[in-house]
């Protein structure tokens, strides 16, 4: 993606959530047949530095145009572990998009690259999956971030060594307000 999408797609993004919270006019994204190929992304909130929602397609299910305000308004309105975002919390959110590569499965655990690999772990009917840049975010090694993995699925915190369980790997273009538009 060029910089100018990049910052377009986090201005639409901005301006979804001041026509939630504001009243302000729906935004449309400009055409650009980048914004139509279907592809699994993110959205994260960042409130003082501190995570205040993430949510997010892990596959492509829909052009990336549609994913975007959907995971946009679920991130904000819709993640479980916080409190719907408010006009008052609106100017000091920063906003981060994943775009996300294809899955590709693994044969063992050892293989997953921290920094590089976003991971989807499976066992039976639990998942769960961390982006990317988490495990570097919070200064994990590869075997703690997969403990918490583990326990993010409702699993037993060594269940990432069971052979039950399956790795599917992929990397992520991330890109951020904080990075283009301060």
């Amino acid at each position: 993606m060029t910089t100018e999408q990049k910052k377009e797609l986090l201005a639409f993004v901005r301006q979804y959530y001041e026509h939630k919270l504001l009243k302000q006019e729906k935004p449309v994204l400009e055409p650009d047949p980048g914004y139509d190929k279907d592809l699994g992304l993110f959205v994260t909130l960042h409130y003082q530095r501190e995570l205040r929602g993430c949510i997010g397609y892990i596959q492509a299910y829909k052009p990336m145009r549609s994913a975007l305000e959907e995971m946009a308004h679920a991130a904000a309105f819709e993640d479980n572990r916080f409190s719907p975002l408010d006009e008052a919390e609106l100017e000091h959110i920063k906003i981060e998009i994943s775009i996300l590569s294809e899955l590709m499965k693994l044969d063992k655990w050892q293989d997953i690259m921290i920094g590089t690999d976003g991971i989807l772990l499976k066992q039976g009917t639990n998942q769960a999956v961390f982006l990317p840049q988490v495990a570097v975010e919070q200064n994990w090694d590869l075997e703690t971030t997969l403990k918490h993995l583990c326990r993010k699925a409702g699993l037993r915190p060594n269940a990432y060594t069971d052979p039950q369980t399956s790795f599917e790997v992929f990397t992520a273009e991330v890109f951020s307000e904080n990075e283009l538009l301060d």
